[in-house]
């Protein structure tokens, strides 16, 4: 695959932005930049105001003395996983998680590969979940507000256990009604957007999100940088509002808090009762005025989505980019989040899915699984690491869940360990003995546990998991395909349950489930890039 050195070009001249080392109020892991593509430009001109004369004494220090890329200047931020491990079930029979259906880890992580950087200490970049989510899968029964399609089969880098997939869908988007969408544009104009891979592309992608609007709609412009900007309020016409986006300039620091405040104000006094009210924010992440911790900032959105004015964030750019930031405001505020590396993933994120990403039909979802201890001895959820909630979270209202759109699905998956095939261990005398009569093929019971849009109570669903039929039964595309992804997913991140997983046998079980889909061959070519071979 050719890998995009122009991109990489751009990406580290807008390395070092005013908050190059300046967030705080998380675990962070930063990421290296690779040098062995590194070209040799013209240090920028000192002058300007105060703001960027800052970001330009530290593009200027981003250059070595041969005028190559200063690699330690790379400031990318990652909130660090500490990744699941297997749990009993005798001791915790019961696993419970918030819904996360973000997909920006995927499409981070692609732009890394294209770039050709390189992989050492991103680990925390990967969350195998938001990877798994970015792709479509079969859900045959739409019988209910939340329909299930489930697989269990051999655990390909584990044969001694078993692998547990389910997808959940939300009901269709023909069902979902709406009286209009009400949408604040949220775009950070600071310094550190300049770069073809940021503003100019976020321009372009609300300009494509814009065209597809219907007579119901109306679009505000908030930008800010050192200070927030409305250039535009509760417009229907497109040619205004590419008017108002073809403005936009970059330059000064980066005050987000401020254009958050002021982008929830103008959300709630354009409010649709009954419609799509949502700010959509555009950045790189990097804030340097303001409130600039995570904590912070996720205080804020916390506070300001009580309006009920939901949140998608779009994540741009490289080289300072804070997906910490980008990913705690999401979880916060009622929202998903979204890496756009390209015009075509813009177009599928804003136009092709847009009210699967924009139109939420089900807010505070939650699942508990609750695992059979006459079949499971122990188990392992894969990913959703910062999604895990205590088994009382789940039937205690006051506690956030994540936010599922029209038609979206979320996917899950278990490493499971049955029962009776593991080493003598502790005996236990009720637990090793137990056996639930009528349930013996049954693995775990699921319950999905969520609100409508504008509801303060929820409601109940449960589905029952049970066996496969047979050791030797030919499992499906979708199945091959996300444990392709596990595995991949788990050599990258140098896991402890690895087990037999190499990059080559991620290739063969994803290759294997393709079934024909530009976005799932793309994700083969990706591991091919980084060595798989067939």
């Amino acid at each position: 695959m050719k890998k995009r050195f122009v991109a990489l070009l751009t990406a580290v001249m807008t390395v070092a932005s005013l908050s190059a080392c300046g967030n705080s109020g998380g675990d962070y892991a930063a990421a290296p930049a690779s040098t062995s593509d590194a070209v040799c430009y013209e240090p920028m001109a000192l002058d300007g105001n105060a703001a960027e004369f800052e970001y330009a004494y530290e593009m200027n220090n981003l250059i070595a003395e041969n005028g190559e890329v200063n690699e330690e200047f790379n400031t990318e931020e990652y909130l660090s996983i500490k990744e699941n491990g297997f749990v009993l079930v005798s001791d915790n029979p019961l696993s419970t998680f918030s819904a996360d259906v973000d997909t920006g880890s995927y499409c981070n992580l692609r732009r890394i590969i294209n770039d050709g950087w390189s992989l050492d200490n991103v680990a925390s970049s990967v969350r195998t979940e938001e990877i798994i989510n970015y792709f479509d899968y079969d859900v045959n029964d739409r019988s209910d507000v939340f329909s299930v399609q489930y697989e269990v089969g051999n655990c390909p880098w584990n044969e001694e256990h078993k692998l547990l997939v389910m997808t959940f869908q939300a009901n269709a988007d023909e069902e979902v009604t709406n009286e209009g969408n009400n949408f604040v544009f949220l775009i950070d104009s600071s310094g550190s957007m300049s770069s073809p891979d940021k503003l100019a592309l976020a321009v372009e992608s609300f300009k494509m999100l814009a065209e597809s609007l219907g007579k119901n709609d109306r679009v505000s412009i908030v930008t800010y940088s050192g200070d927030s900007r409305l250039l535009l309020e509760g417009s229907n016409d497109y040619t205004e509002i590419c008017r108002a986006l073809d403005k936009i300039s970059a330059g000064g620091g980066t005050n987000g808090s401020g254009g958050i405040s002021a982008a929830y104000e103008c959300a709630n006094n354009n409010f649709i009762k009954g419609g799509n009210n949502r700010v959509i924010i555009a950045s790189d992440g990097d804030m340097n005025l303001g409130i600039t911790s995570t904590g912070g900032l996720t205080d804020l959105i916390t506070e300001e989505k009580e309006s009920g004015v939901f949140l998608t964030v779009l994540g741009f750019g490289s080289g300072n980019y804070s997906d910490a930031n980008m990913e705690s405001i999401a979880d916060a505020g009622n929202g998903n989040y979204y890496y756009i590396d390209t015009i075509d993933e813009a177009r599928r994120v804003l136009v092709d899915k847009l009210k699967q990403t924009t139109l939420t039909v089900a807010k505070d979802v939650k699942f508990q699984a609750e695992f059979n201890p006459a079949v499971v001895y122990s188990y392992r959820q894969i990913g959703y690491e910062n999604r895990v909630m205590s088994a009382s979270d789940f039937n205690d209202d006051t506690k956030d869940g994540g936010e599922v759109g029209a038609g979206q699905q979320v996917t899950i998956a278990y490493e499971i360990e049955l029962a009776g095939t593991q080493e003598e261990g502790i005996n236990l005398k009720y637990q090793d003995s137990e056996v639930v009569e009528g349930f013996e093929n049954e693995l775990c019971t699921v319950a999905v546990r969520y609100k409508e849009p504008d509801a303060d109570e929820s409601s109940k669903l449960t589905y029952v998991v049970e066996m496969g039929e047979g050791e030797d039964e030919v499992r499906s595309e979708d199945f091959n395909f996300v444990a392709g992804i596990i595995e991949a997913s788990m050599v990258i991140r140098d896991s402890d349950y690895t087990g037999s997983a190499t990059l080559d046998s991620a290739y063969i079980l994803a290759n294997s489930g393709t079934k024909g889909d530009e976005y799932r061959i793309e994700f083969c070519d990706l591991l091919v890039e980084l060595g798989a071979h067939d």
